[in-house]
C-alpha cells in the first residue's frame, strides 16, 4: 500500500489489503477523508442520542435499560416486605427517565469532540479495536457530562422517597465496612449507567456506517467508506 492510500486509510479508521485498496482510494482526497470520519463519528454520536434521549430511549431498550442498583437489588425481598415494592418499581422508571432526560444535554459535547479530533485520536480509533469509537467519545466526554448529568438525575430521582432511604442506609453500612459502592449514590449510579449507555449505542451506531455507508444517505460516507468496503 503507497504512503497516500496508508494516510487514507488511517484518516478513515480502516486499515485495508493492498489488494484493490489503492484504486479505491485514489479518486478520493485527504480532506475528503477526513471529513468522511468527522461526519462517521458525528452521525453515530447524533442517532445515538436521538434514540436515546425521548420516552423509553433507555427503558424500552433491554440493551441499555438501567437497573436497580445491586444493592437494591440484593435488598429487594426485604424491602418489598416493609411496604416499598410500589417505591422500588416507581424508583427503576425513574432512574431510566433521568437518563432519558439527561442524555440530549450531551450533543453538544459530543460534536465538539469530533470536530477536535487529533491524528492521535485517529490512530486510537484504528488501533482500539470495536470499542475504539466508545473510548474515544468517553475519554473525551465522560468527565464534562457527569457534571452536567448528576442535577438532572438527582431532580427525577428525588421524587421517589427510596433512594434517601437506600443513600442513608448505604452511607452507614460503608462506614461499618459492610458495603463498598462503586457510587456514591444512587444519582451518581444513573449517572455512570446513561454515559455506559449512550457510548454503547454510539458505537452500535458507528459499526452500522461501516457496515452500510451508502444506506446514510450521505454522498460523502458513501464515497469515503463505500470506497473502502
Amino acid at each position: 500500500m503507497n504512503r497516500r492510500c496508508f494516510v487514507l486509510c488511517v484518516a478513515t479508521g480502516l486499515l485495508l489489503p493492498v489488494a484493490g485498496g489503492a484504486q479505491s482510494l485514489a479518486g478520493i482526497t485527504d480532506l475528503e477523508a477526513g471529513k468522511g470520519l468527522r461526519s462517521a463519528l458525528e452521525s453515530g454520536a447524533l442517532a445515538a442520542v436521538g434514540l436515546l434521549g425521548k420516552t423509553d430511549g433507555f427503558l424500552g431498550n433491554p440493551q441499555v435499560r438501567i437497573p436497580l442498583p445491586k444493592a437494591l437489588q440484593d435488598a429487594a425481598k426485604l424491602l418489598s416486605a416493609l411496604g416499598l415494592h410500589k417505591q422500588l418499581e416507581d424508583l427503576e422508571v425513574a432512574m431510566n427517565r433521568a437518563a432519558e432526560a439527561a442524555v440530549p444535554m450531551a450533543k453538544n459535547l459530543l460534536i465538539d469532540a469530533v470536530k477536535n479530533i487529533s491524528v492521535a485520536d485517529a490512530k486510537k480509533i484504528i488501533s482500539g479495536g470495536d470499542t475504539s469509537v466508545t473510548d474515544f467519545f468517553a475519554g473525551k466526554t465522560r468527565q464534562p457530562l457527569t457534571g452536567t448529568f448528576l442535577p438532572v438525575v438527582h431532580e427525577a430521582t428525588a421524587k421517589v422517597g427510596v433512594v434517601e432511604k437506600y443513600d442513608r442506609l448505604a452511607q452507614k453500612a460503608q462506614g461499618m465496612g459492610l458495603y463498598k459502592p462503586e457510587d456514591p449514590s444512587v444519582d451518581h449510579y444513573v449517572t455512570r449507567k446513561a454515559l455506559d449507555g449512550l457510548y454503547f449505542m454510539i458505537g452500535e451506531e458507528e459499526r452500522k456506517i461501516r457496515r452500510d455507508p451508502i444506506g446514510t444517505g450521505s454522498a460523502l460516507l458513501g464515497k469515503v467508506f463505500g470506497a473502502l468496503r
